[in-house]
């Protein structure tokens, strides 16, 4: 049996392309030094092709047989996750028929904070400084001022999986959240080193409503979790909905 003390299998999914996204690519392109979004990261919602691969991750779940289908979903409360969410609900993709969707703010997008709002090219030329700083630090502990880490957000996603592991133990759990979310889970779960994990998101950019999941398996005297999919778009392109990524760059709004 499962250990009471891990959830039976935990999904990840990245949300859908935000307006954001667009927008950032729009002004990298351009050479711009600012991503050209007037609203908070929190309120940026998603672009139409965003809200079809959710519509598509959706309707992935929903053809899941039912003891395999999440029974829990857990949410960033940031505008575009929160709407991915929203349409795996509707799509029924949760056993049972269910359609809450429970708000985490421990799953929101890595702050950014000074950084926020910027291209590679806006930080290189109002904060070079601070450029030159993270490139010696490297992403994984470089703070931009008034932001986060990555070391940062693994600090709080370790308390999510405290809290998760409490309340929705030997359960199928959905977190629908953010790339750097989805690989410091991996970092977590599968107790990686700075190295590692970013190789793995050098190896490979996390899709748009890229699909994650994690198995429970009980040991002799422990439960070691498995990586059972990883990245997933399949369900993206079976539905003629693009498959969209974005590397780790240094950039503000996602």
């Amino acid at each position: 049996m499962t250990p009471s003390h891990w959830p039976r299998r935990l999904y990840l999914v990245r949300h859908g392309q935000s307006q954001g996204n667009v927008a950032r690519d729009h002004s990298e392109a351009h050479g711009l030094p600012t991503i050209g979004i007037d609203i908070r990261d929190v309120d940026v919602p998603l672009s139409d092709l965003g809200h079809r691969q959710a519509q598509a991750a959706g309707r992935w779940f929903a053809a899941l047989p039912d003891e395999q289908k999440p029974e829990v979903i857990l949410s960033s409360p940031y505008l575009r996750a929160r709407q991915t969410a929203r349409h795996i609900c509707e799509a029924g993709g949760l056993a049972g028929g269910k359609a809450r969707t429970i708000m985490d703010e421990r799953l929101r997008e890595r702050e950014f904070g000074i950084f926020d709002g910027l291209t590679t090219l806006g930080i290189r030329e109002r904060y070079p400084a601070e450029a030159g700083h993270r490139a010696r630090l490297g992403k994984f502990y470089h703070r931009p001022p008034g932001g986060e880490s990555w070391a940062d957000v693994i600090l709080r996603l370790r308390s999510a999986m405290n809290s998760i592991n409490l309340h929705y133990a030997d359960r199928r759990v959905l977190i629908v959240c953010h790339q750097v979310v989805v690989l410091c889970m991996r970092y977590i779960l599968e107790e990686l080193d700075e190295a590692q994990i970013l190789g793995i998101d050098k190896q490979s950019e996390i899709l748009n409503c890229g699909i994650c999941a994690f198995d429970f398996q009980p040991l002799e005297l422990e439960c070691a979790p498995r990586l059972a999919l990883w990245n997933h778009g399949a369900p993206l392109e079976e539905e003629q909905a693009p498959v969209t990524s974005e590397p780790d760059a240094v950039v503000g709004t996602r």
